[in-house]
């Protein structure tokens, strides 16, 4: 019994490999962009969203040294002409920002670079990140394990273009000694990971001797911990089982239906199902929604269990949101001119290719994903109501997101689902330090903008709150009404990552030209 159960495990295990497997991905090459970091750098005059939740201020005088925040000074008040004898002086570099806005670099913690076939080059992923704003990623995992922890001390060097990059890795990943199939296994690996520098772990719904080994040692080695708690192991292994044994956050929806069923221990999925089918996969788990009853008695006291235990949720809305409206998704603005071939073929329908399912998608899977969604919002917004810290993720490179844009879509989710944008921005900058910073039980080093904090920010020259769409690297499509033309505008102006100023739209002309090239390589 206990050779068939390790064989049916090391069966998934090759079958999810052959889907999520990337060959290599090219490593960005050294930087070449950027200005900085400044002796005594000076951004004068913006308006300032500082990632609490606290209302903007403007005019303000932001001043940097080094890498390092170490003056937030208000310097006036609106429609008044600034007295230069209340600015900081001293400037060896100064920003002109009066009308700009100002707003913490977002911290996106489900991010991964891809690989051959669909990204062959990291490069394209790491600029589309930090041409939105995007300052700190968690890799989920970025890549192969010794790669992964390679680009983030390059990152963490400024030696490439990218944003700070944290790694996370599933068990049994990096060493030679096989998968994780035991309590002892789980134990050496999570010591393995810790002594090979790791951030944390990311996991699935295993089995629970095993899940409580994983995050026993994490705790000890003051790794993070998140988890997809997958639908093969979710009935042993739901979101509140996890949270009780010590699991910091959940990634996705998998294993929160499941623990706020109040009349079905499992889904009840149709006689025919086969999970390795992901048109069934992701078309069946939609169906949840009926399930669960909002505000109900399981409802609620699952909703206090994870407000006790002070769980972390990052929903990635975003690389779903396909399956309530495919047309729309498959002809986002920004795909003409961003997206690359190679990444395009991958999203098409596509038996291997993972997240590329829509083989035969109806009205009613996407009725049942709009309904999904409603029940899924009601439960984030209230928990963060009653204080429960929601984040922001993105997990693009998967149906039909693309990098750096589905992040923005993540914040126009939140705010659909009944967040304040002030909430949203919290969530996306410093609920998202936070959520890295607690195993590590360190106080946060950015996500707000105070002194003392890391010179992680985003400059953008329309108003984030009155509408995030202005953050895509398309900005947010207006009538002229002078021209009678339709124009975008916004589109994030500045990404300051260690006190080093990169031009965001550079970064994405830059990017437009590598989708260029490639498609010139392919007429060839």
């Amino acid at each position: 019994m206990r050779y068939s159960f390790i064989l049916s495990v090391l069966l998934f295990l090759l079958i999810q490999a052959s889907r999520f497997a990337a060959a290599q991905v090219a490593p960005a090459p050294d930087r070449t962009e950027g200005e900085g970091p400044f002796e005594r750098l000076i951004i004068r005059g913006a308006t300032v969203i500082d990632g609490t939740g606290a209302p903007p201020r403007t005019p303000m005088d932001i001043v940097i040294e080094g890498n390092r925040i170490v003056g937030v000074h208000s310097v006036g008040v609106p429609g008044v002409a600034i007295n230069p004898e209340r600015r900081p002086g001293g400037a060896t570099r100064e920003m002109e920002a009066h009308g700009k806005y100002i707003m913490p670099g977002i911290v996106d913690l489900h991010a991964h670079t891809g690989g051959t076939p669909k990204t062959p080059e990291a490069e394209y992923i790491y600029k589309l990140w930090l041409a939105h704003g995007i300052t700190t990623v968690r890799g989920v995992a970025f890549g192969g394990f010794d790669w992964s922890l390679q680009e983030r001390e390059r990152s963490a060097r400024n030696e490439i273009t990218a944003p700070h990059m944290v790694s996370y890795h599933r068990p049994g990943s990096g060493w030679d000694q096989g998968p994780v199939t035991t309590p002892e296994t789980a134990r050496a690996w999570v010591q393995f990971a810790a002594e090979s520098g790791v951030d944390g772990l990311k996991l699935g719904a295993y089995r629970p001797e095993i899940m409580a080994a994983l995050l026993e040692e994490a705790a000890r080695c003051n790794l993070g911990s998140t988890a997809h708690l997958g639908q093969m192991g979710i009935v042993q292994m739901n979101a509140l089982d996890a949270a009780r044994l010590g699991l910091g956050s959940m990634t996705h929806f998998y294993g929160l239906f499941e623990a706020l069923y109040d009349r079905h221990d499992v889904q009840p999925w149709p006689v025919g199902m086969d999970y390795n089918d992901e048109q069934m996969r992701f078309g069946q788990v939609a169906r949840q929604w009926s399930l669960v009853t909002p505000r109900g008695e399981r409802w609620n006291a699952v909703m206090d269990e994870f407000l006790e235990l002070d769980y972390y949720i990052n929903p990635t809305m975003t690389i779903y949101s396909a399956g309530r409206d495919v047309m729309r998704a498959r002809n986002a603005d920004w795909f003409d001119k961003y997206l690359l071939g190679s990444l395009d073929e991958f999203f098409s329908p596509s038996r291997t290719d993972h997240g590329s399912y829509f083989f035969d998608w109806t009205t009613h899977d996407e009725i049942a994903w709009k309904k999904f969604y409603q029940v899924w919002m009601q439960f984030l917004n209230e928990y963060k109501n009653r204080g429960g810290k929601v984040t922001v993720g993105s997990d693009s490179g998967y149906i039909y997101q693309l990098y750096g844009f589905g992040t923005i879509l993540e914040l126009e989710m939140l705010q659909e689902a009944g967040f304040h944008p002030l909430e949203v921005v919290r969530a996306a900058t410093m609920h998202g330090a936070m959520e890295i910073h607690k195993p590590l039980q360190k106080p946060i080093e950015y996500g707000v903008i105070r002194s003392g904090m890391r010179a992680d920010l985003l400059i953008v020259s329309e108003n984030p709150l009155a509408n995030f769409k202005v953050l895509y690297g398309t900005g947010a499509m207006k009538l002229n009404d002078e021209t009678g033309e339709t124009e975008f505008t916004g589109g994030v102006d500045y990404t300051i990552k260690d006190g080093i100023i990169y031009d965001a739209k550079a970064l994405l002309d830059d990017v437009a030209d590598m989708v260029t090239e490639q498609r010139l390589r392919e007429l060839q």
